[in-house]
């Protein structure tokens, strides 16, 4: 028996719990042993140090957290280093190891842990220093023990609190304040209450646990989640404070009218109007306040009694601050009267208003001396001293996360650099081209008198409603065009640090041959290991010159190195791992035969000096230099051989492991493509086109060297492929080029084949390499020089890779060393599931365990026990190569199901104990990996040993290349905005704003410091459906550190269709939205400096938020433009001189929108840094003539819509995009049903007023003003409208056109129910939009009823304008125009009743109906045109007027459906819905229609779509119209 097993008796844990923590522990403590320098003098003995480190790192949150309670930690060891203490601290780290692994759901909650393993801590003290039970009189025994004892005592009970928490929470729809989710319960640890409510053993009476009923148990703990635009303000206050305050203060400059701001503030008069800034400033402050307790109020309890009290206090001291500045500033103006000078009096007013305002400054200055000196800010906010918290009580909230997370003081210089210089030109920009120019115009708006309106106004003596509509565009401008700032800025800096870090330097052949011949001494350098590395630091002269060679080099200005010649150990070393690299080329289909022959480095056989180099670099240098020989035959050898010398690459052509860091790769995985069956290969489209087919027009090349390899492996014919063995590597080829598991797998197992291949070079020695490489080529291709001449590919036939690769020199310990360094768990939740169910995936799952030894699945076996119920348990699997069969590792029992919170990190959590080693690397399902890129693996897992700033990193952030993005123009578009952000992007967050967080899967976690501390994702039910980055919030809030690198990348995939690509925006979008609310981004905008609150909003929800002022700034400034015209202010304005200007400025802001093509800035300067600026701007130009402006417009829409629903109202859900190929046409019915709220009503409603503002404004008189007023709104109507279809494979094929319109129609008309499907039936696709009115509160209705009156104005505006007004302008009008209303609803109420009761049995009376309704119509109308003053024009104007009101009273009917539902009301509601999506279906329709009519313009379509491939010569237009045939 070991200590495990005595534990596991101890306390009562599973066997194959003990089993999996031996395991884990053996081989931590044995990698970490090995990598000791020098070695311990006892081998078989662990080391102590090692031990010591180990246990530091991994209870350091137990410790931090017991020092937070002011607990004595239970690891009680002797500073005196004990040789027993080796033992107890030994069973100190494997009773946490041994908790953990089987916490099950409860290891989202870290702090719960540590509080159950500082009991059991505590029960193991007592055992080991055998203290006497005093109730017994016995040796004292855990109070938890048995069978099962710890998962039932223990865990069960904090899990089942769980389970009824997330049930009551209706499957997410619940509000968030209503349930405890897993940050609750684990808040709930953070306060000494646990301790004595919860006691050990747990007292099940407590009202903690879920038995306790809902009124009486605990409530939300640390924060409360409430849904609202407000929390952006909340969360950020600070930098809301000061843009609010920069405003006013430049509108009070400026309305001074001088040329320069420092001339107005050198006026008395000004300077005291700045003083109203602090009235401001309090009265935000009462905002905070207002809102902190509006908020968080339900966390006020009888224990948290001195939360409320600050809640009040807070409030009761900004109102006094508020009454005492206005009152002292109300003091200054009335002592100085009507005096034109200021008196001693005032002036000594003035000075007690400051002094005032000095005191109010205190706790700002303070924050700003901390900020300075920011290590000594860490040292408060990192000591549990009583007399800390009492002088921070008044600012926040005493927590456990968000201290000390200061930055070191360099960093903090390097981002406050950053953002003073991007302040300054926002706020130098705002004033002078935003801010000043509006003034003037303002004046002379609010000096009109006189004006004549056009319809009854209520306000007709003031003009304010005009000037608030003016500002408010260039107000909401304001507030977000930081965002543009922040790109232009952080574009250049980002590609300076990338020219300085060497990114882009070898772009084409030439750059590579100019460094080839350095790549042996670089990989000697950098992936293998020395006895001793001295690096001398570079002085700064050294390092400008060496950035002036590089760029010399980068624009082919400079000359090559100086000649080196080459170990010829090192050399070929170089040889194996290029040529292994190559060989991976090959099997990946990416090169041919005779193409793998020129690329690989000729055998060193010779012993030769010089680095060999592959023949395609040779480009013929060794027959120029034959060629030369001959014609110098009679001089000299010497001047033969320095002429030859003249070129480096003449020259070569003539002479011709290491212990890593343990890691581990971990893949969720739920029910995706495994691999393509050969059904799915075959299975035709719509238009007759296999995925097989598509695949072999886009990948031609590569499909044409698979076919090679098939052939050389036996492979008589093609079409034999489907009828033998090889249709599995058939399979393979096309799975491999998909976004499947077994693409993930191949790619992740390269790092098992690249440590073999280095533990193979690690270890060998001189002989070893130089008899190796002979080895190699005595079996290598029979006649290279034969293939190199161009002979037929039937000489070498013969030809295989393999045999020409590392591994025929292993000697065996390769694969030991690299299982002990490397394994990875594909998380497979449901493949129990698959056995059971003889799935197809279950299989294809065991054929790659099969084939890749390093390969674990882990998942979740749901064992049945009839009556009692069911169990669940984690299981890990491999395959037997022995055997030949699957073999169960491992079999943990789980608390109960597994899915409490969202799916993904769940499935991730419960595979994660199956992990090992310090790192582990989180792969996503759509990610691929090179072998290339597997090499340099162990470099970075070296970085977590280098300080970055004062910390070692937590997290190492990963490049990745976008691999989906020649499949098509729209992938293009996505691949490269990706790309922009996964390089530039995550570059200038590391560095220098030190905020990145962990945004997807390839960034490698140290495991064990996150094994603590709540794992490498959250998992709460909705709050965190973006799970990934609520991993770097946990990370920077508990004092983490993430870095980013670009020396190696790992493979990702993106969606590649339109409607793949806007559900997934709508899946980012939406989980931003819930960010918004999350106690993360919370504490992460109060807890962190100012200049990184900055970074974080700016580069994680701001961004979405701004994208959403965007469009509120162009609805804000169309609907001001539509008042102005049709109030009769514009026609005053206009004929006013002075009021030109008013216009003028209008115009300016309007442009000023279109400064948002600088949002691509960052795609076009990364380009530039890595393909050069003319290749950069040449994509550029390419990607606008393909109409990108038109998609990412088309994004915009789809992030504002779901951001601000998910704010307003939730509904967030993860949505599966397929990750498949779209080849296929969309229908009209799916993508209506796709974007008809979110783009094509939006799209619609501006078209609307568009038109209206046309049809009724001065200015439209003047093409070109209008035009250049709202070229960029139409250009967003087109966009939202039309991208769906041109961005369809035949979107305009006039045949598909006319099918489509059908289908849709029968959609419209099919009658809902219960059972029917949204894809086949309106009613219940319009049931389905409707659910986020369901679950929203009541400001969420209210707010909607409010922005739904907007569609009320169309009709008050324009009935004013009809001649049958008579420019009456009465109120009685807009009146009497609402008869107009009730009367078509009552005609459309009377027809559908008729059509009820008469249209199917008694037809005729139906249609007598619908004449006797048709004739009366006609003869009202006929009645008003000849008596009446109507034109016929105005009855297309009614339409406008009259039809946006019907929208709106159906859109408030959706609202107040639980009181209308029951009513009579409701069935007409339903039915006009039904006619206006018919409307609206008609109205997207009409231009597509037209368009596919028109000839050409479906091959232009087809063009634009696949011009990448077009590019490459493949004949797509056969794909897309299914002509096989040539």
């Amino acid at each position: 028996m070991d200590l495990l097993d005595w534990l596991r008796l101890l306390f009562g844990f599973q066997n194959d719990n003990a089993r999996n923590q031996r395991e884990h522990l053996v081989l931590h403590l044995a990698n970490s042993q090995m990598r000791l320098d020098p070695p311990p003098t006892l081998a078989d003995a662990l080391d102590a140090g090692v031990l010591r480190r180990f246990r530091r790192k991994l209870l350091h949150n137990y410790s931090a957290w017991c020092s937070f309670l002011g607990l004595k930690s239970n690891v009680l060891l002797s500073r005196r280093r004990d040789p027993t203490d080796l033992r107890r601290e030994l069973l100190y780290v494997a009773l946490y190891l041994l908790v953990w692994g089987e916490a099950g759901n409860l290891r989202f909650t870290p702090e719960c842990l540590c509080y159950i393993y500082h009991f059991m801590a505590k029960e193991l003290n007592y055992v080991i220093d055998e203290h006497i039970d005093p109730d017994t009189g016995r040796p004292y025994m855990p109070t938890v023990s048995g069978e099962l004892g710890f998962l039932k005592s223990v865990i069960m009970p904090i899990y089942n609190t769980i389970k009824v928490e997330v049930d009551s929470s209706r499957n997410g729809k619940a509000p968030h304040s209503a349930w405890r989710n897993y940050d609750d319960i684990n808040e709930y640890f953070w306060s000494r209450r646990c301790l004595k409510r919860l006691g050990w053993p747990l007292s099940f009476e407590c009202n903690f646990f879920g038995t306790t009923p809902k009124e009486k148990r605990v409530g939300k703990t640390g924060f409360v989640e409430q849904r609202s635009f407000w929390n952006v303000y909340k969360s950020f206050d600070r930098l809301w404070v000061m843009l609010i305050l920069f405003l006013q203060a430049a509108v009070i400059v400026s309305w001074e009218g001088t040329t320069y701001p420092w001339q107005a503030l050198e006026r008395r008069d000004v300077q005291v109007k700045m003083l109203t800034l602090f009235i401001t400033w309090s009265v935000l402050r009462l905002l905070q306040s207002v809102l902190d307790a509006g908020t968080q109020y339900s966390l006020v309890t009888r224990e948290t009694t001195w939360l409320g009290v600050r809640m009040a206090l807070k409030s009761m001291v900004a109102i006094t601050w508020t009454v005492l500045f206005s009152v002292f500033y109300g003091l200054i103006w009335l002592e100085k009267g009507s005096s034109t000078i200021w008196s001693d009096d005032a002036n000594q007013r003035i000075y007690t208003f400051l002094k005032t305002a000095l005191v109010f400054l205190i706790p700002e200055l303070l924050s700003l001396v901390l900020f300075v000196v920011p290590w000594l800010r860490n040292i408060i906010e990192g000591s549990d001293w009583s007399i800390v918290y009492l002088l921070t009580w008044w600012f926040h909230t005493r927590i456990f996360v968000g201290r000390g997370v200061r930055q070191a003081l360099i960093d903090n210089i390097k981002y406050t650099v950053f953002w003073v210089l991007v302040l300054a030109s926002k706020f130098s920009f705002s004033y002078f081209v935003q801010i000043k120019p509006l003034v003037a115009p303002t004046k002379a708006l609010l000096n009109l008198r006189g004006i004549h309106y056009k319809w009854h106004e209520f306000f007709s003596n003031t003009n304010r409603i005009a000037v608030a509509l003016l500002w408010f565009p260039v107000v909401l401008v304001y507030f977000m065009d930081l965002q543009i700032w922040y790109s232009i800025f952080s574009a250049f800096y980002g590609a300076t640090i990338g020219l300085f870090s060497h990114l882009g330097e070898i772009r084409n052949v030439a750059q590579l041959r100019l460094r080839f011949q350095f790549f042996a001494s670089a990989m000697q350098f950098n992936l293998m290991p020395e006895e001793k590395q001295l690096s001398q630091q570079a002085t700064l002269l050294k390092k400008l010159r060496e950035a002036i060679h590089r760029l010399k080099l980068r624009y082919g200005l400079g000359q090559p190195f100086k000649k080196l010649e080459s170990n010829q150990v090192d050399a070929t070393r170089f040889a194996l791992i290029w040529n292994e690299i190559i060989i991976t080329f090959r099997e990946e289909d990416i090169i041919s035969d005779r193409e793998l022959e020129l690329l690989k480095l000729p055998p060193n056989c010779w012993n030769i000096r010089v680095i060999r180099w592959p023949c395609t670099l040779l480009c013929n240098e060794l027959l120029l230099a034959l060629s030369q020989a001959k014609e110098l035959e009679n001089e000299s050898d010497r001047s033969l051989w320095l002429k030859i010398c003249k070129n480096e690459y003449g020259r070569c052509a003539v002479i011709e492991a290491y212990d890593s860091i343990k890691y581990f790769v971990l893949t969720p995985y739920y029910d995706e493509e495994v691999m393509y069956s050969k059904e799915a290969l075959r299975k035709e489209n719509e238009d007759g086109i296999t995925t097989l087919f598509y695949l072999q027009k886009i990948y031609e090349d590569e499909w044409k060297n698979f076919m090679e390899r098939m052939r050389r492996e036996g492979l008589k014919d093609e079409d034999d492929i489907w009828t033998t063995e090889k249709v599995r590597d058939l399979r393979l080829w096309v799975s491999h080029r998909g976004q499947t598991l077994s693409r993930t797998v191949r790619g992740m197992m390269y790092y098992y084949r690249a440590l073999k291949m280095l533990a193979f070079l690690d270890l060998a020695n001189e002989m070893d390499v130089k008899q190796g490489s002979e080895h190699i080529v005595s079996h290598g291709s029979t006649n290279q020089n034969s293939s190199l001449n161009g002979l037929p590919s039937d000489r070498h036939v013969n030809l295989r890779p393999a045999d020409s690769s590392v591994s025929m020199l292993f000697k065996g310990h390769e694969y030991g060393s690299a299982l002990m360094k490397f394994s990875y768990v594909v998380a497979c939740q449901m493949y129990g599931r698959h056995k059971a169910d003889k799935n197809p995936r279950a299989d294809e799952i065991l054929y790659l365990m099969q084939n890749n030894e390093a390969l674990r699945v882990a998942y979740v076996d749901e064992v049945s026990l009839g009556s009692e119920g069911t169990e669940y348990y984690s299981v890990l699997v491999k395959y037997d190569q022995q055997l030949q069969t699957e073999v169960e590792i491992y079999r943990i029992r789980l608390p109960g199901p597994l899915k409490l919170g969202e799916g993904k990190p769940e499935n991730q959590n419960h595979a994660i104990i199956f992990t090992r080693g310090d790192a582990v690397q989180t792969i996503d399902m759509n990610q691929d990996n090179y072998f290339e890129e597997a090499i340099k693996m162990r470099n970075l897992l070296e970085e977590f040993n280098i300080h970055y700033g004062v910390k070692r990193p937590t997290i190492l952030g990963v490049r990745e290349n976008i691999f989906t993005g020649s499949v098509s123009s729209l992938a293009w578009f996505m691949s490269a905005q990706e790309t922009s952000f996964v390089t530039l992007g995550q570059r200038v967050l590391a560095n220098p704003l030190k905020v990145r967080m962990h945004y997807g899967h390839p960034d490698v976690f140290d495991r064990f410091w996150f094994l603590g501390r709540g794992g490498v994702s959250k998992a709460s039910r909705v709050i965190n459906i973006s799970e990934d980055i609520f991993a770097g919030f946990n990370c920077t809030l508990r004092g983490g550190n993430v870095t980013h690198h670009e020396y190696i990348q790992v493979g990702k995939g993106r969606d590649v269709g339109l409607n793949q690509i806007s559900m997934f925006e709508a899946k980012v979008s939406s989980g931003n939205g819930e960010q918004v609310l999350s106690r993360d981004v919370y504490r992460l905008g109060h807890r962190l400096d100012f200049f990184r609150m900055l970074s974080v909003f700016y580069t994680t929800i701001g961004f979405y938020f701004n994208s959403m002022v965007i469009v509120l700034m162009v609805y804000a400034f169309l609907w001001g433009r539509l008042y102005m015209a049709l109030s009769g202010i514009e026609d005053e304005a206009i004929n006013n001189a002075s009021n030109n200007k008013a216009l003028g400025a209008v115009l300016n802001q309007q442009f000023a929108i279109q400064v948002g093509i600088f949002t691509a800035l960052p795609m076009v300067v990364e380009n530039t840094l890595e393909l050069g600026f003319l290749p950069a701007v040449w994509d550029f130009l390419t990607m606008q003539l393909q109409l990108a402006s038109l998609f990412y417009t088309f994004s915009l829409g789809t992030r504002t819509h779901f951001f601000g629903r998910t704010i307003l109202h939730g509904g967030a859900k993860y949505r599966a995009t397929g990750r498949g190929f779209v080849v296929a046409h969309k229908s009209f019915a799916e993508n209506y049903r796709l974007y008809a709220r979110s783009h094509f009503v939006k799209g619609i409603e501006l078209g609307v007023i568009l038109i209206v503002y046309a049809s009724h404004s001065p200015l439209a008189k003047n093409t070109f003003v209008y035009i250049a007023m709202t070229i960029s709104s139409w250009f967003l109507v087109v966009s939202w409208i039309m991208s769906p279809f041109v961005f369809n494979p035949s979107g305009f094929d006039w045949l598909k056109t006319v099918y489509d319109f059908e289908d849709f129609m029968n959609w419209i008309w099919y009658p809902g129910g219960p059972f029917k499907k949204a894809e086949y039936s309106w009613e219940t696709w319009w049931n389905e939009e409707q659910d986020h009115l369901k679950t929203t509160g009541i400001w969420g209705k209210l707010l909607e009823i409010i922005l739904d009156l907007r569609f009320f104005f169309f009709q008050y505006g324009i009935v004013y304008q009809l001649s049958i007004a008579g420019g009456n302008t009465s109120i009685a009008v807009y009146l009497l125009s609402w008869i107009v209303m009730v009367v078509i609803v009552g005609l459309y109420i009377i027809i559908a009743y008729a059509q009820d009761k008469y249209a199917t049995k008694e037809h005729i009376y139906y249609r007598l109906v619908q004449l006797l309704v048709i004739v009366v119509t006609v003869l009202v109308v006929v009645l008003l045109l000849q008596f009446a003053h109507l034109k016929f024009i105005d009855l297309l104007s009614s339409l406008l007027a009259f039809v946006p009101t019907g929208w709106g009273m159906i859109l408030i009917a959706q609202v107040l459906r639980p009181f209308l539902q029951t009513t009579k009301v409701w069935e007409t509601v339903v039915s006009l819905a039904r006619l206006y999506d018919l409307l609206f279906g008609v109205i997207v329709m009409a231009p597509v229609a037209i368009l596919s009519w028109l000839p050409g313009f479906q091959s232009m379509q087809t063009r634009i779509l696949f011009n990448e491939a077009f590019s490459r010569g493949l004949q797509i237009s056969r794909i897309v119209s299914g002509k096989k045939s040539v």
